[in-house]
């Protein structure tokens, strides 16, 4: 298999085109890309592509907003990948422009790479931790918290994952003893192989899915919100 890779380091791959992105999106300076595939215009329409392998979304997934939205992005992160991180913010902006009403919703699923980034799938457990000891809500608190405070590649020193527990509200403690016991070490691989299955080749890896189940896959990375809206847009009509 291809070793997966965060950022530009996949520049040597080439994965199949699954959206159409402007021309604007490759030159501007603020393109943040996983793939070396040229993205061309065609009416700024997406290219749809059905045969993606991903798991359906459940009550299972970490569920922003409406389970009953007319398009749920479904995301697939590295907490230590940059483009993740600025990805993060991105999203962040569709739920505040999309998710209030309802009509987008956000769905989070783990994809460490460890061979970019070892210390993330521990961050990814730790993700999961906060889920249990603080429901839904303080997995977003937690993992929004988590993204704001690392400065990526690796860099987060895992002392602060109990710090941030407690800034959100969480039993450190509790935390602790669910952290070491290693419990969701399994659900994280099984998000990765679900990745992969879905067509993941780095990182942040994205794929929207519409009322009747059509998959939009947005290979572009990091794409900007400039980019995604007006995709977000044509979906939505």
């Amino acid at each position: 298999m291809t070793p997966l890779l965060n950022g530009m380091n996949m520049e040597k791959l080439s994965v199949p085109i699954a959206v159409v992105i402007s021309g604007a999106l490759i030159a501007g300076a603020l393109y943040y890309s996983n793939v070396k595939a040229p993205i061309k215009a065609v009416n700024n329409a997406p290219i749809v592509n059905t045969n993606v392998g991903m798991k359906p979304v459940s009550a299972d997934d970490h569920i922003l907003g409406n389970p009953n939205a007319d398009l749920i992005i479904v995301e697939y992160s590295d907490t230590e990948c940059p483009y993740c991180k600025v990805f993060h913010n991105t999203l962040q902006r569709v739920m505040n422009e999309y998710g209030k009403d309802g009509r987008v919703a956000w769905v989070y699923r783990h994809f460490p790479i460890d061979s970019n980034h070892p210390k993330a799938r521990k961050e990814s457990e730790a993700m999961e931790c906060a889920n249990e000891l603080g429901s839904g809500e303080k997995f977003w608190e937690y993992t929004n918290l988590l993204y704001q405070t690392t400065n990526s590649n690796n860099s987060l020193d895992p002392a602060e994952l109990p710090k941030m527990a407690k800034a959100v509200g969480l039993d450190v403690t509790a935390f602790n003893t669910c952290l070491s016991s290693g419990k969701y070490a399994a659900k994280i691989e099984a998000s990765v192989q679900d990745a992969q299955n879905a067509g993941a080749q780095g990182t942040p890896y994205s794929v929207i899915i519409s009322k009747d189940g059509t998959k939009t896959p947005i290979t572009g990375g990091a794409v900007p919100y400039e980019s995604l809206k007006p995709i977000i847009d044509a979906l939505l009509q």
